[in-house]
């Protein structure tokens, strides 16, 4: 696997710096990716606020919030309604979740009551994630443990589910 592109990494440490100043207990948030320079090229008044006055590089993203995204518990299916436009660089999406130590499996029950389960388990730990996909395949993630809040996690194939049912709103 390559290396994922410099630009995608930047652009999701960007989002994960944007949503951990708000908090913990977010709702999902989606961003579309796209250069920065066609961005400003067709919205002129965006330079200043989006390169600090700085020429952006040419494989500069921007992450454009989609406002009204309700990922909710049925993730999958809101993702597999959207499509985005060719201006559209790449994908990216901020999530949190709770998940407990691979010890504990034993311990939950099968089924939809996992979930549930896991919420209220007094070993839980909440995750923060940050993942994104480009059309040309690159996809990489971001993630912060709220126990942990000074460790950032990164990799390419940190959530690839969740990679991949982003790179398919770019087909």
């Amino acid at each position: 696997m390559s290396p994922p592109s410099d630009a995608l990494v930047a652009g999701l440490l960007e989002i994960e710096r944007h949503v951990s100043g708000l908090g913990w207990d977010q709702p999902a948030r989606l961003f579309a990716l796209v250069p920065t320079a066609e961005l400003i090229e067709a919205e002129p008044q965006l330079a200043e606020h989006l390169s600090g006055g700085a020429v952006p590089t040419a494989d500069h993203l921007s992450a454009v919030e989609q406002e009204g995204f309700t990922g909710g518990a049925e993730l999958g299916e809101a993702l597999a309604r959207i499509s985005w436009p060719s201006t559209v660089a790449g994908v990216a999406l901020s999530l949190e979740r709770f998940f407990l130590p691979g010890s504990t499996d034993s311990e939950l029950p099968a089924g939809s009551a996992a979930a549930d389960e896991v919420r209220r388990h007094p070993r839980r730990e909440e995750i923060r994630v940050v993942v994104g996909a480009l059309r040309g395949g690159d996809a990489y993630g971001v993630a912060r443990i709220r126990s942990h809040p000074e460790e950032l996690l990164s990799g390419s194939d940190l959530v690839p589910g969740l990679a991949a049912a982003l790179a398919r709103t770019l087909d």
